[in-house]
Formats: structure tokens, C-alpha cells, sequence
């Protein structure tokens, strides 16, 4: 990663990827209506997540707004996305729970590389280096966090 253009699509790719999370727990959500009954501990857990993706793309958004960097098409972004990361359905999977954690392992990673790309590169960017590492860092533990309280949901109920 050698420019704030090249950055910038890599935001965005972590905005659409928040916007899949976000939309794949609110799908589940709204399953649980049809359930016969409700489970809080589940509920919870969607809300969260959706909550915590929607935060996380608005400072994701606030990142690209502070680069000199012209925007890509969402279009775009979204093919790559999906290419990359969305190649489920959520009724692909066996349970709520395992496309959950899916996911958060998914943005895990993907914050993981994004990290690990930065600190890699000695390329200078329109944006504070260090604030953009620390709040992609906060993502990440955000993400991590997630992974265990998705497994620990689990294993709770094994």
C-alpha cells in the first residue's frame, strides 16, 4: 500500500464489509421473530453486533473523509466485497451462531491484514499514521471481542 488512494479503497472495502455484517445480523434478527421463542442472550448478540458494525463503518467513513483521495465507486467496492468476503448466504449456514462468528472472524481478519499492511509499509498518507493505526487497532480488539463472545455463546449452549 503505497497511497491514500490505495488506503482509501481499503477503507471502503472495511465500510462495505461493516455493511454486510451489519446487514447479516439484522437478517438474523429478524428471523428471530419467527421463532417460537425468543432467546435474549441471542437478541443481544445481533443488536450488538449490529450496533458495533454501524459504528465501526462511521469511523471507517470519518478515515476516508480525512484522506486526499478520490472515492471509489460503491458499486465496485461491493463487487469486491462480496467476491472476497460474501460468497454465503446467511441460510447457507446451519445456525444464527455459526454465521455470526463467520463474520466476526471475517472482519477480524481482515482488520488483522489491514494492520499488519500498515505497519509494513513505509509509505506516507493524508492521514496521521499512528491515529489511523490506533482506531483500526480499536476495530480489530472490537472484532476479537466479538469472536469470543459469539464462541462463548456457543459453547454455552453445547
Amino acid at each position: 500500500m503505497s497511497s491514500d488512494h490505495q488506503l482509501a479503497r481499503l477503507l471502503q472495502i472495511g465500510i462495505v464489509l461493516e455493511e454486510v455484517v451489519e446487514a447479516r445480523s439484522y437478517h438474523h434478527y429478524q428471523s428471530l421473530d419467527d421463532a417460537p421463542a425468543l432467546d435474549p442472550e441471542i437478541e443481544s448478540l445481533l443488536e450488538h453486533a449490529a450496533a458495533e458494525s454501524a459504528a465501526h463503518r462511521e469511523r471507517l467513513e470519518e478515515l476516508v473523509d480525512e484522506l486526499d483521495a478520490e472515492s471509489i465507486p460503491f458499486e465496485e467496492i461491493e463487487a469486491l466485497v462480496q467476491a472476497q468476503y460474501g460468497g454465503t448466504d446467511p441460510d447457507d449456514f446451519d445456525d444464527i451462531l455459526y454465521d455470526q462468528l463467520a463474520n466476526e472472524e471475517t472482519a477480524y481478519k481482515f482488520y488483522d491484514d489491514l494492520v499488519g499492511a500498515l505497519r509494513a509499509s513505509e509509505a506516507t498518507f493524508g492521514i496521521d499514521r499512528d491515529h489511523l493505526i490506533d482506531v483500526l487497532v480499536e476495530i480489530r480488539e472490537e472484532e476479537a471481542d466479538g469472536v469470543e463472545e459469539v464462541t462463548k455463546v456457543m459453547n454455552d449452549r453445547s
